[in-house]
């Protein structure tokens, strides 16, 4: 059974509007009107609008708006997408290529592919049982540098202090030969900090190949790994690879 939110139609298309509006204007705002930033103003608008859901073509049938409620609904949408587009132009990605095509999806991403999950793991000093930030984690397969899916998963990356401890990597689509392939990923973690021993966490994922490279995050899709904890040098603790 599938369920969508109508209001999300609304959204997308009004940011939409609001963008190729600047561009045709000659953006006197030198603001950025990439892919990403439309998709993190739609983000932005989402969280702050009531969903309105249907679960059927027949249930978009009955999907009535009335004249005053519409129009409210527009004038708020247009609210929070001008508001969004400050913000986001004011944050922008600092790890992503703003340029016209960045985050556009490319046709080299319909093939069979094996679909890596995100990778989520947390990590935590194992002399008071802290989340860690300031250390460096690195994604390696087969002793290389994993590739991610796109500019705004970074790897190698920072812990910081708001994150409590959590990491997570999405590496990129792997071609297969043809759909329903079945393969072994050799993963390892390589982790860095400041009086801290170097830690190196090894671990497997067995993918299956699918019909195509997957194109949006999918929280289900996730490979969690266990706790993991970083001890001075000549420490013992526990041993985290495997």
């Amino acid at each position: 059974m599938e369920v969508h939110n109508t209001v999300e139609d609304i959204v997308i298309t009004r940011v939409n509007e609001v963008f190729d509006a600047i561009e045709k204007d000659g953006n006197q705002g030198k603001l950025c009107t990439c892919d990403q930033c439309r998709m993190d103003v739609i983000c932005y608008a989402l969280n702050r609008t009531t969903p309105h859901y249907i679960s059927s073509s027949r249930g978009a049938s009955r999907v009535r708006w009335e004249g005053l409620e519409y129009q409210q609904l527009q004038a708020d949408i247009t609210s929070l997408v001008h508001d969004g587009l400050k913000k986001v132009n004011h944050n922008l990605r600092p790890h992503f290529d703003h340029g016209s095509d960045a985050g556009k999806a490319e046709d080299a991403a319909k093939f069979p592919a094996f679909n890596i999950p995100t990778i989520v793991g947390r990590i935590y000093n194992g002399e008071n049982f802290e989340p860690l930030s300031g250390a460096k984690v690195e994604l390696l397969v087969n002793g290389k540098q994993a590739a991610m899916k796109d500019q705004n998963w970074q790897n190698p990356l920072t812990m910081v202090q708001n994150t409590n401890g959590n990491f997570s990597f999405w590496p990129a689509p792997v071609k297969a030969d043809k759909e329903g392939e079945h393969r072994i990923f050799e993963f390892s973690l390589k982790v860095e900090a400041d009086n801290l021993e170097t830690m190196n966490h090894f671990f497997k994922v067995a993918v299956q190949s699918e019909f195509q490279a997957a194109g949006s995050f999918n929280l289900q899709r996730t490979y969690k790994l266990p706790d993991l904890y970083m001890f001075p040098p000549g420490t013992e603790g526990e041993d985290n690879s495997y």
